[in-house]
């Protein structure tokens, strides 16, 4: 039998729920534009908008657990999966780039610094400073971690963000996430990103990353669309684990 959500329209997977779903997951992403477009620095949307809204989204997620149908909690927690494991793909298909740029080895195409901007990430949540000739190196460890935290988050959240949008996992998930993926890369080039960390878009550049994001799409759409029964499927049972969500399964 169907549960009947207790929550207002607000808190459901209801379109205003899911807009407001989309905004705090939007977060994540808006935390570096912020800095590029001159709102605010990045160690302050950090602390003063990225942590409160991932907060309330996840209080949001557990509510509709334990109150309501269990469709907003279940967009949160597989979308956050699917876009996990779709960085870890999205890094794996990478590390050739780099593996080649730190060790010069392999042809010049090869090389790439494309985790550059990782420690970078995390100096700029942390307040410290940096410029181009600043080495990776130069970074203390806990600088490297935040940064790689930051960038899983993006991730996470862009997964999120996709069901947000769609409201559902339809057939044509693989290519919903593929364009999100994409279009998210092609519009970062309309940033100052590139400049701000001394990056130059050159064609081995653009290719590289364009595939990466292409790969970042197929394998978030592949998982949703491997989860849509349980995404699209029946409120959840509240007898036991994570496990009757089909997180195991």
């Amino acid at each position: 039998m169907a549960q009947t959500s207790k929550l207002p329209a607000v808190l459901q997977w209801t379109p205003i729920g899911r807009f407001i779903v989309f905004l705090l997951s939007a977060a994540s992403i808006w935390c570096l534009l912020a800095e590029f477009f001159h709102l605010c620095t990045m160690r302050q949307f950090t602390i003063f908008a990225l942590i409160p809204a991932t907060l309330v989204l996840i209080g949001m997620a557990v509510l509709d657990y334990f109150a309501g149908d269990g469709r907003l909690w279940r967009a949160v927690v597989f979308g956050s999966i699917g876009g996990l494991l779709a960085a870890f793909s999205y890094d794996i298909f990478r590390i050739p780039f780099v593996v080649a740029a730190v060790d010069h080895i392999g042809p010049n195409w090869l090389r790439l610094p494309l985790f550059k901007v990782f420690p970078r990430f995390g100096a700029m949540i942390l307040g410290q400073p940096f410029d181009n000739n600043t080495t990776d190196t130069q970074f203390p460890m806990l600088t490297h971690v935040i940064g790689w935290v930051y960038h899983f988050s993006n991730g996470m959240t862009f997964g999120v963000m996709l069901l947000a949008i769609l409201g559902s996992v339809g057939k044509r998930v693989i290519l919903a996430a593929i364009v999100l993926a994409v279009g998210l890369e092609l519009g970062m080039l309309f940033t100052p990103y590139m400049g701000y960390f001394g990056l130059g878009l050159t064609l081995k550049f653009f290719v590289a990353t364009m595939v990466a994001h292409l790969i970042f799409g197929i394998v978030l759409g592949v998982y949703l669309k491997s989860r849509a029964a349980v995404v699209n499927g029946f409120p959840l049972s509240h007898s036991g684990s994570l496990g009757g969500i089909g997180l195991a399964g």
